[in-house]
């Protein structure tokens, strides 16, 4: 056995590191999820690492069992968003030790893999949209894109009126029938506005529409899903497996979008795969950032037999995401013709920039 000696966070509101040490010196890496991530960095140190010092840190599933027991009071987003922290730092502590990337322990490897780029932004018009996804395509070589519908649990609204019948047929038409097009209504619409849209993407070629309705309606999004023919998807605010065999018992979804943050880390996102295998239902995980998230993401893609068709790769910059820049040495999500790859770096592949963990707030739990 090699026991977890040190727990140690590097907080930001945004963003929170977490390094794990053994007590023969290994350390592995990861993250809690982001946003608000200053409170997780709390969470992580009072209920997720003083359960698990002294533990096998082989023992990934152990762990995560250990911690949802002792904590069963609190089983939701925020124990969720501290327990990834724990996971993806024993999953590169594993891949360090034994030499190889995650995903080779997952049963994958190294691998190139088809990226989407994501857009995140509804205040920008359907002209200016089109032409930076344009200018991707023609200078990165990507071929699958994603943009925005409706108001971010917007009950019907739009970000401006006429905004989602504009955007859809301009963007679409813009980027030509040689592209995968997806698009993202963030909770915003109720099943009967999800389906008119719904009708107008399929009119305009595009084959994925994520979380149309509030998605914890879970009804609601089946309504959806039963009227269209284009691929409807969701889950990425889910953490509760009993919330995700639900949606897949119901077929609320044809694909499922685990966040592997928002879940608890690797192990926990692995139960929503077999849940979703069994229900012949491929896998597009969540990855709305450039932080570990998106690596964690593909080091899963890379290794699980129902993986979806793409990797969400965010496009926005500085000024949208200013504090995903300087996290990391090396840069791990660069571009080419479209695809990032999963090299056979051991571990996540990635390497905290020095710098910015000078930067950030210290914490750490250790043993006596």
């Amino acid at each position: 056995m090699t026991a977890i000696a040190r727990l140690e966070t590097f907080a930001t509101p945004d963003v929170t590191m977490v390094r794990l040490t053994t007590a023969d010196g290994g350390i592995g890496w990861g993250q809690t999820s982001t946003y608000n991530a200053d409170i997780t960095a709390q969470i992580f140190h009072r209920q997720v690492a003083p359960w698990v010092l002294g533990h096998d840190a082989c023992d990934i599933a152990g762990a995560v069992r250990i911690v949802e027991e002792r904590e069963h009071k609190y089983p939701g987003s925020y124990r969720c968003r501290a327990l990834a922290g724990l996971d993806t730092a024993m999953w590169d502590w594993r891949g360090r030790r034994e030499g190889v990337p995650v995903a080779t322990l997952l049963g994958g490897g190294p691998k190139k893999l088809r990226a989407y780029a994501s857009s995140m932004k509804r205040d920008i018009t359907p002209e200016d949209e089109a032409r930076r996804l344009q200018h991707l395509r023609d200078t990165l070589g990507f071929d699958a894109f994603k943009w925005r519908v409706g108001a971010e649990c917007g009950r019907d609204s739009d970000e401006w009126p006429g905004r989602t019948e504009a955007v859809v047929p301009v963007v679409a038409r813009a980027l030509g029938g040689d592209v995968a097009k997806l698009v993202d209504a963030n909770s915003g619409f109720s099943p009967a506005r999800a389906i008119e849209v719904g009708r107008l993407l399929e009119q305009e070629g595009i084959s994925h529409f994520e979380e149309p309705c509030p998605y914890w309606e879970l009804e609601q999004t089946a309504q959806v899903t039963a009227a269209l023919d284009l691929d409807v998807t969701g889950g990425e605010q889910d953490c509760d497996l009993n919330v995700w065999k639900r949606m897949l018992d119901m077929r609320a979804v044809d694909i499922v979008q685990p966040d592997v943050m928002y879940m608890g880390g690797i192990w926990r996102t692995l139960k929503v795969v077999e849940l979703a295998r069994a229900a012949g239902v491929p896998v597009t995980p969540h990855s709305a950032n450039l932080s570990l998230v998106t690596m964690c993401t593909a080091h899963l893609l890379a290794a699980i037999p129902n993986a979806g068709k793409y990797l969400e790769l965010s496009i926005e910059r500085e000024d949208y995401y200013p504090w995903q820049y300087g996290l990391f040495r090396n840069d791990p999500f660069r571009v080419e013709d479209g695809c990032i790859n999963v090299t056979d770096e051991p571990g996540w592949g990635v390497e905290i920039a020095p710098d910015w963990l000078d930067r950030a707030h210290y914490q750490v739990t250790e043993r006596d």
